[in-house]
């Protein structure tokens, strides 16, 4: 099988302005630009005078030609060549050029030999730019074309390079509705695109599996989306799944930002309390080798899981849990901090639940409020700390002085 990360990078400065090809035989006009003299010919001849890549008027017509990049431009592909043929496996993953990209979509063969040899080589040539990712992303016809492989295609060999390709391109496509519209809503038949991302994200490819979230992520665009994502639920059992089946902190990541996508709906949130989010949340939370954005996502779900009445009561009735949320106040950052003092005010303060008041006492929570405050926190957790105060009807001098330390200066206001 070809290998993804076997791919070549082309330099920009060896691409004509005009082809976007590597250029063959590159030429200099009058203003300092450099075409390959193909293009640049067609372009003269067909009565234009100006130059193509900044629309200055030409002095002349004549060009010269570039010896010195034409001779960088062979060195690099003598490299290539060598490369090659030191790699079989490499030789057939070469990089393609905008014009190859083009009859792939154009012709679709999906039931030829060679469509998963082409799939291939459109995931590096996404990989080798940025530039090539926006031209597949505006590319008529590529991003239908990957959906319509999606909806209708089973392998998984194809699927995989599928994913990889459109998550690659997510960030330039324009328009975030019509692909979520394509997917989704266009036609019944289309649903098949969620079985098809399921299918992935059962396999073993890391990279994959990340993709097919990051799709989910990028499509739930509204209400009606996220619960026609959620309807499926074997697959909202996968999601939640990549939060404790894979120690790789980037898939637990992306699954996190997948599941905060998704579950703004009530009816959603309950389904993944039901499906013990809380507990996996929980493990995040209190690892002590999180990443600091892992934790802040982890606190944006308990948030999120505060809002009914089911997930207050999860959260409420461990009290190791509260506690750790009352240690994560201070020590993240203060993103991690809004969520865990929103948390906080919810079960205590707004709900007033006795179980939840009794853990933050016993976790030294008051002395952190009181420190919090102090801090260079945001008004609205300031306002959340001094509600929070107000419950636990604080004596500040006396809950200040049984703080052991030489800080005893700290006033609350």
């Amino acid at each position: 099988m070809v290998r993804d990360d076997l791919y070549i990078t082309v330099p920009s400065f060896f691409r004509c302005p005009i082809s976007l090809d590597v250029m063959k035989s590159p030429v200099s006009l009058s203003t300092g630009v450099t075409y390959d003299r193909a293009s640049i010919q067609r372009w003269l001849d067909s009565g234009k005078n100006t130059c193509p890549a900044t629309m200055q008027v030409l002095q002349t017509k004549e060009f010269v030609p570039n010896r010195t990049l034409q001779r960088l431009i062979q060195i690099w592909s003598d490299s290539v060549n060598r490369r090659r043929d030191d790699s079989p496996e490499e030789s057939t993953h070469s990089v393609l050029s905008y014009d190859q990209v083009k009859d792939i979509v154009k012709v679709r063969d999906i039931e030829n030999d060679d469509f998963l040899c082409n799939l291939s080589k459109i995931v590096s040539f996404a990989k080798e730019s940025d530039m090539n990712k926006i031209f597949l992303a505006k590319l008529d016809g590529f991003v239908s074309m990957l959906v319509e492989i999606m909806s209708n295609v089973k392998d998984v060999n194809i699927l995989e390079k599928v994913v990889r390709v459109l998550e690659l391109i997510l960030n330039k496509i324009e328009d975030q509705e019509q692909l979520t519209n394509l997917m989704l809503k266009k036609s019944t038949t289309n649903q098949d695109c969620l079985n098809s991302l399921l299918l992935v994200l059962q396999q073993q490819s890391l990279d994959s599996r990340i993709g097919s979230l990051k799709i989910l992520e990028f499509i739930a665009i509204d209400a009606e989306s996220k619960l026609k994502i959620t309807e499926k639920e074997e697959l909202l059992s996968e999601i939640l799944k990549s939060l404790s089946s894979d120690p790789d902190r980037r898939l637990i990541d992306a699954g996190l930002s997948c599941l905060i996508s998704i579950s703004m709906p009530k009816r959603v949130k309950l389904k993944l309390i039901n499906q013990k989010i809380i507990i996996e949340l929980k493990k995040l939370i209190t690892d002590p080798n999180s990443i600091v954005s892992i934790s802040e996502k982890a606190l944006k779900l308990l948030e999120m899981m505060c809002s009914t009445k089911q997930g207050r009561s999860e959260i409420t009735i461990d009290s190791a849990l509260v506690q750790a949320i009352v240690h994560k106040m201070l020590k993240v950052s203060s993103v991690a901090t809004e969520h865990a003092v929103t948390i906080l005010w919810s079960v205590c303060y707004l709900f007033r639940d006795q179980r939840a008041q009794e853990a933050v006492t016993s976790g030294n929570g008051l002395t952190k409020i009181l420190l919090l405050m102090q801090s260079n926190c945001s008004p609205a957790v300031r306002q959340m700390s001094a509600d929070l105060l107000k419950i636990f009807r604080v004596n500040y001098k006396s809950c200040l002085s049984s703080y052991d330390t030489k800080t005893t200066h700290i006033m609350p206001f």
